[in-house]
């Protein structure tokens, strides 16, 4: 296709603009698009309105452009501009424009002079202009105007921002040459995102109202703060002219007359005015485009593979067809029944890495949170010793008894028998809540239809409730059956002939198990002082006699070993300014736990973590901590009691009883209970979810109203079909395009060393080509008429070697329009120094 498809460029990028705006943001296209950045009242709507030829931009105090406007111009053979949000309607009579694009910036921004990153695509067609996309932006301002914000400043950089920031944006950085070139905002956002100057184009405006005697010569020859891709100078009209409805045509005379006439710029004339922009602009943008085409190439074909199989599924659906209701309604269910057993049952497609949940928070309630519950339960010694006491007592009533009753073990054992209700109770109430939880995680599924879903839920959570009481029936069965016959006769009791050894043989046993670690992991002391350095985290190893903590996990650096010995463990609230769960460690006797403090606080990240610790340190024989009332006041009653010898021996042998029996019951119901509760609770669900349930929704009412799609489904149907169109396309449109042309390529780099500086004052100029230069010791001056060395650096940087320089005169022009040529040399009659 040759040139023809480079000239194809522009207009396919202008299609594409097209087709993407009208579906908002989903694609997330970067297209290829110039900028136009410039301080308030710098010029920018006059360069636009001189490409068109026509008064068509708002005008007035403050700031005009409110929204960005994208300013579409094709060649054509007659002239109209239509709006995008205008579909249809041609505009003939560009005063209607301009009072269209005030219109629409009011409609959104209001009538305050507020800003909108909403942009307003606009096309133009005209014989008089060049295949050219540009976005006018805000002009940057520092004062507020009217009722502006205050910080209407910081809203219009972080706009323009939102622009140029893109690598696919050119950016026209205009600046009056009436203004000190160093403090220009323009430039100085630019060379923000574009450091390298790989995408900046200067645009000096108002070269006519500059001081009489001063020119900006130095700058138009990128002598003085040079840019990449150099500057091109413009006359725009005056508002005199503009007031007096001077035509722009004239006005075009009028600039090339000003270049032409003007003593210092009359030798780059050619270079410089409107037309000469629009040519070089042209030209810029379809090589930019041509650049960037590959990548968004790639870009296009990404998002287009992720959207394939979602558009797929959506091309010929039919909402309304029952047939597809019908299948779509079984395999929704079929979905929700297999999503719950894998939930449930584990399963290697679903593996939630966040937190535990389904299948793995029940089996942690079974053997963590359940156990840890039946032991908050039983009493200290001291409390046991003295209810043993006062039974032994009350049942001998008046007379002193010589034997140990048996119904005093009974009454304290069946005392015990009945605290095991609120654990096993509170065990179902958990399963239940987690069951309930892996529903409402499974039916997510279902969110393109509420009304599924919500009766669904509905359904099965109903289920759940009602096998509730029956499970709850049946764990209070068990601890009945528990209460009804006191087994006494079990193998594993001790009896009593065992009782009364049973003290000497627990000190063997306990001393035996003294090195056996229960648990091992990270905590955090939380009640280490600042000075000391503040909570700090720890290894921490458990043991069934002491608690160790480490500097680390290999534990080689030990910090502390904490024995077990009248500790207990007391919840601590969690305070306001930490993310931690803490509990702490007492000793009952109220001496020092660690160093100078009575209390050891630990912290770990979540409350399961804690559960899981305190669970561990019941079992290595640490209990919660009991600190009600009525047990203050038993406490001292305690601390006042004293046993004869007698009774004491009768309390040890009843307590060792006792022990042993409700080892014997605990164990009973700690494997009774799961499997109740599995039995009656969880199999049961999964079997009604495979079983019943879509009996029960389609007995539920009308299946069709149940099977109605949501609004965000039906808009996010409608999108995906629209993108994944607009995708192919545009990958059509692109594949059609030929990019094997010559273009002109990138100017070299030049010295931006200014950028950034201090001062904002004039360099001097580069010296002369024929100023002698200093030479090294041992260099030859090279012969008169002898070309220069090709790597000799430039006057603009090392790199500046450009065929408009006159150090190389006999190289073809490969430099940009903009960079404009070198003043002429001086006479030949002129000689170098030696």
């Amino acid at each position: 296709m040759g040139n023809r498809g480079m000239e194809d460029l522009i207009p396919l990028v202008n299609r594409l603009q097209d087709a993407f705006s009208s579906i908002g943001q989903a694609c997330n296209l970067d297209l290829p698009q110039i900028a136009v950045v410039g301080g308030q009242s710098a010029g920018k709507s006059s360069v636009l309105e001189n490409f068109v030829g026509r008064d068509f931009l708002p005008r007035g105090s403050g700031i005009v452009t409110r929204r960005p406007l994208v300013l579409q111009l094709i060649s054509a053979n007659a002239e109209w501009a239509e709006f995008l949000h205008c579909k249809g309607k041609k505009f003939t009579d560009f005063d209607e424009v301009r009072q269209e694009i005030e219109g629409e910036t009011d409609r959104v921004t209001g009538a305050n002079k507020g800003i909108s990153p909403v942009p307003i695509n606009l096309r133009v067609y005209s014989p008089h202009v060049l295949n050219l996309t540009l976005i006018d932006l805000p002009g940057i301002t520092k004062v507020p105007v009217g009722d502006q914000p205050a910080d209407i400043e910081q809203q219009i950089r972080d706009m323009i921002m939102q622009f140029i920031s893109r690598e696919s944006c050119l950016i026209l950085a205009v600046t009056p040459a009436n203004t000190d070139l160093a403090n220009s905002d323009a430039l100085k956002l630019a060379k923000d995102v574009d450091p390298q100057g790989l995408r900046t184009i200067g645009v000096i405006t108002k070269l006519d109202l500059m001081d009489e005697g001063t020119d900006a010569r130095d700058v138009l020859e990128n002598k003085l703060l040079p840019l990449r891709r150099g500057y091109i100078g413009v006359v725009n009209r005056s508002q005199k002219d503009i007031d007096g409805k001077k035509d722009i045509k004239a006005a075009l005379e009028a600039e090339r007359k000003f270049f032409l006439s003007h003593p210092g710029y009359r030798h780059i004339a050619d270079k410089m005015g409107t037309p000469r922009l629009q040519q070089v602009l042209n030209q810029q943008l379809t090589n930019h485009i041509r650049d960037t085409l590959p990548a968004f190439r790639s870009k296009l074909q990404a998002q287009l593979l992720a959207l394939d199989k979602e558009a797929e599924e959506y091309r010929g659906y039919r909402p309304d067809d029952p047939s597809r209701k019908t299948k779509q309604l079984l395999q929704m269910v079929q979905q929700f029944s297999v999503d719950f057993e894998k939930r449930i049952e584990g399963s290697g497609d679903q593996v939630d890495t966040v937190e535990l949940s389904g299948g793995a928070k029940i089996n942690r309630i079974f053997h963590e949170r359940f156990p840890f519950e039946l032991v908050k339960m039983e009493c200290d010694d001291k409390e046991m010793r003295r209810e043993i006491s006062y039974a032994i007592k009350n049942i001998h009533g008046i007379r002193t008894g010589l034997f140990t009753p048996d119904m005093a073990f009974e009454a304290i054992v069946k005392k015990q028998v009945v605290k095991l209700k609120e654990p096993c109770i509170k065990c179902v109430d958990m399963v239940i809540q987690e069951l309930i939880n892996t529903v409402r995680q499974c039916s997510n599924k279902l969110e393109c239809f509420p009304r599924l879903r919500e009766e669904t839920e509905r359904i099965v959570t109903s289920h759940i409730r009602d096998r509730e009481s029956r499970a709850k029936d049946q764990v209070l069965l068990l601890i009945d059956l528990q209460l009804s016959y006191i087994n006494t006769n079990h193998e594993d009791f001790i009896g009593f002939a065992s009782a009364q050894q049973r003290s000497s043989q627990t000190n063997k046993s306990q001393s035996s198990a003294g090195n056996q670690v229960i648990r091992k992991g990270w905590l955090t002391i939380n009640n280490i002082s600042i000075i000391k350095g503040g909570a700090k985290e720890y290894w921490f190893v458990l043991t069934a006699e002491s608690l160790s903590w480490f500097k680390d996990d290999e534990e080689k650096e030990k910090k502390y070993m904490l024995p077990l010995d009248n500790l207990k463990v007391r919840d601590v609230e969690k305070s306001f300014m930490s993310s931690k769960h803490i509990f702490s460690i007492f000793n009952t006797e109220s001496r020092n736990v660690y160093k100078d403090n009575r209390t050891l606080e630990l912290a770990c990240d979540s409350q399961d973590d804690v559960d899981s610790w305190k669970s561990s340190l019941l079992r290595a024989g640490v209990y919660p901590d009991k600190t009600t009332t009525v047990e203050s006041e038993t406490t001292t009653t305690t601390d006042n009691f004293s046993m004869d010898p007698q009774l004491e021996r009768k309390v040890e042998t009843i307590r060792n009883l006792v022990d042993s029996y409700m080892a014997i019951v605990n164990k009973c119901i700690r494997d009774l209970i799961p499997k109740t509760i599995m039995h009656l609770m969880i199999n049961n669900v999964k079997d009604f979810i495979n079983a019943e349930l879509l009996a029960c929704l389609y007995s539920a009412g009308d299946q069709n109203a149940l099977m109605d799609e949501s609004q965000e489904q039906a808009q996010r149907r409608d999108e995906v079909l629209r993108t994944h169109q607009a995708l192919k396309e545009a990958l059509a449109i692109i594949g059609d395009i030929s990019t094997s042309t010559i273009t002109t390529p990138m100017p070299p780099p030049v010295d931006n060393s200014w950028v950034g500086g201090s001062t904002g004052g004039r360099r001097s100029p580069p010296p002369s080509p024929t100023a002698p230069r200093r030479m090294s010791s041992g260099q030859r001056p090279a012969p008169r008429g002898a070309p220069p060395p090709p790597n000799r650096p430039g006057p603009l940087g090392p790199f500046n070697n450009s065929a408009d320089s006159p150090q190389a005169p006999s190289r073809p022009n490969r430099a940009p329009p903009s960079i404009p040529s070198r003043r002429p040399p001086p006479s030949p009659t002129r000689q170098a120094p030696p």
